[in-house]
Order: C-alpha cells, then structure tokens, then sequence
C-alpha cells in the first residue's frame, strides 16, 4: 500500500559516521539528499562497490549539503549507473568538489590498479575501480549552484533553501518543505555543524519551527573545553615544541580540504610572530594544493581568509605536487613539518611518510580529526605497538599525539544548543552521522528539552513515513547489506591484523625454534578443531 505521507529513508551515515544519503520519497517525487561514500573499516568499505538499495534513474533530484566525500564521494557512481538529474549544490561546494571528485577517482584507480597486480600474481580475478575520473568529471557537469537562503525547487512538491553551516567552505544545512495532502511539512537536514571556534567559517545558522530535524551526532558525547583563537594557537604551539627534534619531524595527517588550510594559516602565525621558531612546511598533497587555491579565490566569504592566503605565500611553505616531489621529503634534514592526507591515514601519500617515520623515535604523529573505527588513525590513537601499512609490518615508535581543537564538527553542546535553536520541532528528530556512543550521548542532552519518545536512531536502510503526528517506521529489511552490529566498530580485517601481529610477536619471544614449534602446532589444532 503507498503511504499517504512523504518516507524518508536512511541509506548511509545511519548507526556510523561515514556514507552520508537519505532518500525523500513524496507523491512520486525522488529527491536524494547527499550520496557519500563509506569509510572506516573494509566491511562498511565494500558498500561503497555494491548496488545503490534504489533505482538512481528514478531520482528527481540530488541535494548536496557539502563536498566532503563522506558526503559526496558516490555522486560519480550514481550518474556512472544513470543519474542525469541535477546536483544542487552552493558555489563554494561545487568548486570544491572539482577537485576532490576527480582525487577520489584517481585513488580508486590507483588502488585498484595496485590490487590487480597482486591479484593476477595470486590467480585471482581482477575488479574494477568504483568509478574514473571520467565519471567523476560528468558528475561535476550535473552540479547546479543554489545561493544560501534562495528557495529552489527540488521536485514537484518539493523545494528547499540552503543555510550555513559553519562546517566547510560551501557547507549547508537543507530547509526542506514537502506539500502534502494535509499541511506542508517542513524538515531540516544539518548536514555537518561546524564549532565556533571555526578560523575560517561563521557560525552555522538556520531557522527555527521544524516538524522534523535530521541532526549530525559525530561528538555528540564529547565536551571539549571552549576554545578561542589564542588557546587554539597556544596548544598547537606546545605540540610543534614538544615534537622539535634536530634529526625528526612532525607528521599531520589532515583532511586536505579546510582542516590542512586552517593547520597552515595557524603555522606560519606563530612562526611569524616568533611563538614556534620557523621550520619547512611541506603540504604533501596535490588535492591540499588545488583545494588551498579555491578557498584563496573564496578568500572574501571566509573568516580570516585574508590570513590563510597570506600564509600560502610564506617562503618557508611549499607545496607538493608530482610523486618525485613526495619521495624527496623523506631526504629533508632537519626539523620539519609535513601535513598530508588522509585525516585518518586509511589512503593517500601519509601512509608513505607514517612508513617512513613511525619507527623512529625522534618522530611525532598528531591527530588532528576523528578517527573512524577501523581506520589505521584510530589504531594508532588506540596505542598501537606494531601496525601494518601497505602489506608491511611497522613497529611503532613515534609519539603520537592527538589534538581535537581543529575539528570541524560541533560537540555535544554545540550540537544541543543548535537543536534547542531550531524549536519547536513538533514531531521528531533523527540522530544520524554518529557512532554508537555518540548516538545516544547527544540523544541524552537533547532529552532535556525534547520528549525522548520523539528522538529516533534509524538503522541502516531503515524508512519512516513523516506523518504530521511523528514518524511510522515502515522499514522492510530483509538482507541487511551490513551487520547491523558492526558499523562504527572494527571487523574481522581489524580482528585478523590484529591477530597476525600478535602471533608474530609470540613467535620473536619464544625461547627457541622449538617453542616457536609448539606455538604453530597449538594453533593448527584449534583451526582444525
């Protein structure tokens, strides 16, 4: 039977962080509202190569709230198995995603290129990358630029206006209005919240009166102490000091885009002022490079914009481009700074530098953003003592360190205090785009103000009918594509890394070849058993 009110499906960033698409389904009118791709773990990893759960022809419309590509990583897969709609999208966001589609692109070639070359040697079959760079490029054709608070039609029977954010260059939150039989519904997706100590984005901002509000959780458990642009400052300075050595160096590993371009501008700050002295910052990433040049272009819409791109003209910065630039930052003598993707070092031209420093004690390894379980960055910040990069086992005896102040994500006050902004909600709000913890901590404080019978956690894949007295599940899942109980944790990849280093660390320790004998035939016995 069709419902009689709009359904609102949740097939990503549902019960985990990553993977951000929730479908609006209203009289016939398919709007999708983000199409992110999964990181984390390889279980939640290989969703990105199965089959969308709906037909991406059928689709009206993409809205994207930002070019993240937890968020827009699958747009090239959508139009690659016949989206031809449009992407709604601000300006800055498009500009954006220009560069960091194309990037994604490239690493899914070069990884699968990599793989295949080991799969041919095992006799395996070969696989495909997600999507080219072609695709890629054909998805940025279909973008559509929305200014901020400009209503557009979405579909029939639906429009919609973009608010700031406060997250990203470009980021939005989606004000959302479905015509119904009954009353025009009106529903308000967050995308990401930013945190007001944000160096290059004003504070997010969005109406209030809301039937329902789809709400990020990422810290929603986290209370972090309030920063300002001194003590931000100050705490990085204490972190370079404590990482100079003559003979080391301290290795960022940073999302490419807003948090690297923060990192820098923050730098060459205290260096200029003479708080840190000056050393080489090198940015190892050609996405970082290209990014840094649009946020210079979108210099005037930032906060502080002028002081990033006096920064990026600074001669002890230089930038990274071809591979042989890379390779020679492992010949740098002296102290110095590396910032380079990824933020979870799960990809990219980190994992290079990490197996080049992470053995040594004169090294430094600082966080700077979440860490999704299963990723090698939440491994390290876990206390790793031996980790293994690109098939190679690394002992790990670097410091690692871990600075949470340049998160682009609100935290848990943050995030209630935005909710509380946005009352009265009448009928319900959705905890998305969170951990297990995270869930429920951000469902607790908003509990102080809101009817916990109207605060949900949709599943993976789960659907609500968005009637006007609080939302139906209507959820029909038969085969879950993930194990309801695994997303947001490690898996058994983890489990099986896991498992070999430890065995390996037993072997070294034993007293001799015959204990070492003894150890193999115990645990041939329980494989058997």
């Amino acid at each position: 039977m069709k419902p009689s009110s709009p359904v609102l499906r949740f097939h990503g960033a549902a019960g985990t962080v990553t993977g951000s698409c929730f479908l609006v389904e209203n009289d016939g009118a398919r709007v999708l509202v983000d199409c992110g791709m999964f990181q984390g773990s390889k279980s939640e990893k290989e969703l990105n190569y199965r089959a969308f759960p709906f037909e991406p022809s059928s689709l009206d419309a993409v809205i994207l709230t930002h070019a993240h590509i937890d968020h827009s990583g699958l747009l090239p897969k959508l139009t690659k198995v016949g989206y031809d709609g449009p992407i709604f999208a601000t300006r800055g966001t498009i500009d954006l995603c220009s560069v960091m589609l194309p990037d994604s692109a490239h690493i899914q070639e070069s990884e699968v290129e990599q793989l295949n070359r080991r799969n041919q040697r095992r006799g395996r079959d070969t696989v495909e990358p997600i999507y080219t760079a072609e695709d890629a490029a054909r998805a940025v054709t279909l973008m559509r630029t929305v200014e901020l608070e400009r209503w557009q039609q979405a579909a029939e029977g639906i429009r919609f206006r973009f608010w700031n954010a406060g997250h990203l260059l470009g980021s939005a939150s989606i004000e959302m209005e479905i015509d119904t039989p009954f009353k025009r519904l009106r529903v308000l997706f967050s995308g990401d919240i930013g945190p007001s100590h944000k160096l290059l984005q004003f504070d997010p901002e969005a109406p209030e009166g809301f039937d329902y509000v789809i709400c990020e959780s990422t810290y929603g458990d986290t209370d972090r102490d309030n920063v300002s642009d001194q003590t931000r400052r100050a705490a990085l300075k204490a972190e370079v000091k404590a990482a100079t050595n003559i003979n080391g160096a301290l290795l960022i590993p940073s999302f490419a885009v807003e948090r690297t371009q923060e990192l820098l501008a923050d730098l060459v700050y205290l260096m200029k002022t003479g708080a840190i002295a000056t050393c080489p910052i090198v940015i190892d990433s050609p996405l970082a490079t290209r990014a840094s040049e649009i946020f210079r272009r979108h210099s005037r819409e930032l906060e502080n914009g002028r002081m990033l791109a006096e920064a990026m003209e600074a001669r002890n910065v230089r930038f990274t481009e071809t591979v042989e630039q890379s390779k020679a930052i492992d010949h740098m003598h002296g102290f110095h700074i590396v910032i380079a993707a990824s933020g979870m070092c799960d990809a990219g031209r980190i994992r290079h530098r990490l197996k080049n420093w992470l053995w040594r004690e004169e090294a430094t390894v600082l966080l700077v953003g979440y860490q999704a379980a299963g990723t090698l960055g939440r491994i390290l910040e876990e206390g790793a003592q031996t980790v293994r990069i690109q098939g190679d086992e690394i002992t790990v005896r670097a410091r690692i360190r871990r600075l949470d102040i340049y998160s682009g994500h609100a935290d848990g006050p943050e995030l209630a205090a935005w909710v509380k902004e946005r009352l009265p909600i009448t009928s319900g709000v959705f905890l998305v785009h969170g951990e297990e913890m995270a869930l429920a901590g951000l469902g607790e404080r908003l509990s102080a103000f809101l009817a916990p019978e109207r605060i949900f956690i949709p599943r993976l894949d789960s659907a609500f009918e968005l009637t006007a007295g609080g939302p139906a599940d209507i959820s029909e899942i038969r085969a879950p594509r993930i194990d309801p109980a695994r997303p947001g944790h490690k898996d058994w990849h983890n489990d099986l890394q896991s498992l070999v280093l430890d065995l390996q660390d037993e072997l070294k320790q034993a007293a001799d070849d015959k204990a070492r004998g003894v150890i193999l035939r115990r645990l041939r016995r329980a494989l058997s058993e």
